[in-house]
């Protein structure tokens, strides 16, 4: 089996804005793609949702499961879910089990179950382009300040060691 230099994966549960900002925010993320996943299992049930390219040598898809976690309401079951499903988007079999695992182990962190589905990658709809890269172009809009900027914090304040501080 040969190593990936570079490797994707994606994530939804909340706005994907929200979530584009967070993993935007990391060291060895080489790319965020922001717009909407739909499994394979079912081709037309998108949600919002990011892609994610990363360096696997300097952060682990482990590492990324645990900060999607920690970002979003992985434990609410709400009126939302279908437009916000909590998933991880996995490219692979190698790559689901760990998720799988991760999630598994990551749960001593939540005092409620984990809903977090680990799900095959299906499609991808980009959003439209004047919405990309969305809190960092707009860091002041109202949005971004009750909304993204409390996620932000989190990731300051717990994963500090893989944020990129430029």
């Amino acid at each position: 089996m040969s190593i990936l230099l570079r490797d994707q994966v994606g994530f939804g549960g909340s706005c994907h804005w929200c979530t584009e900002a967070i993993f935007r925010s990391l060291r060895g993320v080489t790319q965020v793609e922001q717009g909407w996943i739909s499994p394979s299992s079912e081709p037309e049930a998108f949600a919002e949702a990011v892609v994610v390219h990363f360096d696997p040598a300097v952060i682990s898809v482990e590492t990324l499961i645990e900060v999607h976690l920690h970002t979003h309401s992985c434990t609410s079951v709400h009126s939302m879910r279908s437009k916000y499903r909590s998933a991880v988007y996995t490219y692979h079999a190698q790559q689901a089990q760990a998720a799988g695992a991760a999630i598994r182990g990551f749960q001593k962190d939540f005092p409620s179950p984990i809903i977090t589905q680990v799900l095959e990658f299906g499609a991808f709809r980009l959003n439209k382009q004047e919405y990309l890269d969305y809190y960092y172009s707009n860091p002041d809009k109202p949005f971004c300040k009750v909304y993204i900027d409390p996620k932000l914090r989190i990731l300051l304040d717990r994963f500090a060691e893989v944020v990129d501080q430029k």
